[in-house]
């Protein structure tokens, strides 16, 4: 189980650095992963900026926090990270983006971050 516990973990958090980057440097088609298009020209431009830092900075911390403040510091931090895929699915679904998306992608990445995080305190 410690094995699974850490590399679900570590997955998570390099899959955050992926989003980063791909806002910073693809923002429109990650906008439209997402499930609210924008376009990055426009007025969201800086949104999906402050979205792929707010993304990158959290894989980066997740990561840090793995290697030097241990399993149990990277399970609590988990269980608070679930709190943005939940307002994430909230957002896509109130600005009228797919359910799909709001249910498939991001209500399901709540519920595998905090997998990870009773997976990290079992460990």
């Amino acid at each position: 189980m410690t094995v699974t516990a850490y590399t679900l973990a570590v997955l998570l958090d390099l899959f955050c650095l992926f989003l980063g980057y791909r806002f910073w440097f693809q923002p429109t088609p990650a906008a439209a992963g997402y499930g609210v298009p924008a376009d990055a020209h426009g007025d969201a431009g800086a949104y999906l900026s402050v979205k792929g830092l707010r993304d990158g900075t959290l894989g980066l911390v997740g990561l840090a926090l793995l290697a030097f403040a241990g399993v149990r510091a990277e399970a609590w931090f988990m269980v608070c990270v679930a709190l943005i895929p939940l307002v994430d699915t909230v957002i896509v679904l109130r600005h009228g983006g797919p359910k799909a998306v709001a249910f498939g992608i991001h209500c399901a990445t709540a519920v595998v971050v905090l997998v990870s995080a009773a997976l990290l305190f079992a460990v």
